[in-house]
């Protein structure tokens, strides 16, 4: 019985190398430990592309952190402590006139990247934005003081300088060159702690957040799952060859503090914003003057569409490079100058490169064809110049957009010029004062107004209130004063 169930076991095992075990001559040879020393054939083609190693940043962490400051700024805000008690007249009357409470320094920080020897700094807007005092540590701890050379919202960026040379600086990347999944650093301050790196790969981008608001807000932004926390706005995000690809400027989190995901504004919008502030001191933005939207395939088949990627055109606005270039609304927008679009955010961030007077091949699809035609961008004013600083703030205090007022219009309802009021923001003078949007400004302090231009080169030579006169669209006249500093 033993010598059979030796004779049986030996049996078995013959049979089982013979006919079930792996043979060499499929690929797959054992080890002298019985395991694979081939890979799984669904890797085997990809074996020569991966990295035998795991990857090394020293190097680049070593390049990029002298290039990147801690910013601490300043500035002052007064405390509302007691406020609600001294606004009772009856207590006022027993304590005499309100006090009010003195002004409080208030401090906070974050990050810069140092973008040319003679100490240009790129920085988010929202760092430096209320700032009176800002200070700048460079890593080896020598500090600066900084002004700001311009600041532009609808990006979250601003340029700030100190006066030094032969500073350590990193150089713009090309951000359209960035791929999902490839390696990125973040470097920065976080939490006051200085010359911090964290890694991590692209996970998506052109990602809009809706952080910025306003109707001329760029957000074309790279995720990445790079750690970053509160202190790292403003720092770099660079990839694998030290080339600053990105501006941190955000976190997705319900704590406030790094939840998986951080966002970062694309260097080729920067290094334009930069190029633009250092030339003309304010950012030139050239306007398609269209209002898009995202397009969904169950939207897209209801509008009979066979295609959803894209802009979908909402409105095109009258006197614009649109308007001029034949857009309509309905059209789908895939394509500037032979790059595809295929969201709003990827056209935002096309277009954030331009200036007033550029002219753009727009691809677009109607009618079941795709179509071409040429668009010469506008300004905020709806004209091809540039625009100056001054005009850009006399815009921004006010709080709406202007355009001229086509001659159809304008024979219409009988006037001989008039200026256009569009994109009214709340909370600013223009909508403060009741002005809606579509209406017609004729007069300032009955002078007459004929342009954009005109109409803020007259505003910024008043002060002290000024009476708006115009008429709305239907008709109806409308008379409004705002005051102005």
């Amino acid at each position: 019985m033993l010598l059979a169930a030796l004779l049986g076991g030996f049996f078995s095992l013959l049979i089982h190398q013979r006919f079930f075990s792996p043979q060499a001559g499929a690929g797959m040879a054992l080890t002298e430990h019985g395991t694979l020393n081939q890979p799984p054939a669904t890797l085997a083609k990809y074996m020569t592309k991966l990295p035998t190693t795991l990857p090394d940043f020293t190097l680049v962490s070593e390049i990029t952190v002298n290039a990147v400051v801690h910013i601490r700024t300043k500035y002052e805000r007064r405390s509302a402590e007691y406020d609600d008690f001294f606004s009772d007249p009856f207590r006022e009357f027993f304590f005499g006139p309100r006090q009010r409470t003195p002004q409080r320094p208030m401090e906070a920080t974050g990050s810069g990247v140092i973008i040319s020897s003679d100490g240009y700094i790129v920085t988010n807007n929202h760092v430096v934005a209320e700032a009176d005092v800002i200070e700048v540590t460079l890593n080896n701890n020598t500090i600066y003081e900084a002004v700001i050379i311009g600041r532009d919202p609808t990006t979250d960026l601003a340029l700030i300088k100190i006066e030094e040379s032969g500073l350590p600086h990193l150089t713009f990347g090309d951000s359209d060159e960035v791929r999902v999944g490839e390696w990125v650093l973040a470097v920065g301050n976080p939490f006051n702690l200085t010359s911090t790196v964290t890694a991590g790969i692209v996970s998506a981008k052109g990602r809009n957040i809706n952080i910025l608001g306003g109707n001329t807000a760029i957000e074309s932004f790279i995720q990445t799952d790079a750690a970053v926390n509160r202190g790292n706005s403003g720092g770099a995000l660079v990839n694998t060859q030290g080339d600053l690809i990105g501006i941190n400027a955000a976190i997705a989190s319900t704590t406030g503090s790094f939840a998986g995901y951080s966002f970062a504004i694309p260097s080729n919008i920067a290094s334009k914003v930069v190029e633009d502030l250092i030339e003309h001191g304010e950012v030139q933005r050239g306007l398609l003057g269209v209002v898009i939207r995202e397009l969904n395939s169950r939207e897209a088949a209801e509008k009979g569409l066979d295609r959803h990627q894209g802009a979908y055109v909402e409105e095109v606005q009258e006197n614009s490079a649109g308007k001029e270039a034949g857009l309509r609304e309905g059209d789908v927008i895939i394509g500037i100058d032979g790059q595809s679009i295929r969201n709003p955010s990827e056209l935002l961030e096309t277009l954030g490169r331009k200036r007033p007077g550029d002219e753009v091949n727009v691809t677009y699809y109607r009618g079941g064809r795709e179509q071409q035609a040429k668009a010469k961008l506008k300004n905020i004013y709806g004209e091809q110049s540039l625009v100056t600083r001054e005009d850009v703030s006399v815009i921004d205090n006010l709080g709406a957009r202007f355009e001229p007022v086509p001659e159809a219009d304008l024979r219409r309802l009988n006037i001989e010029h008039g200026v256009r009021v569009t994109g009214v923001e709340r909370g600013k003078l223009i909508a403060s004062a009741g002005i809606r949007d579509g209406f017609i400004i004729t007069h300032l302090d009955n002078e007459p107004v004929s342009s954009p231009q005109e109409l803020t080169r007259m505003i910024r030579a008043k002060s002290g209130g000024i009476l708006i006169e115009g008429v709305y669209p239907n008709g109806r006249r409308g008379y409004y004063g705002i005051g102005v500093r």
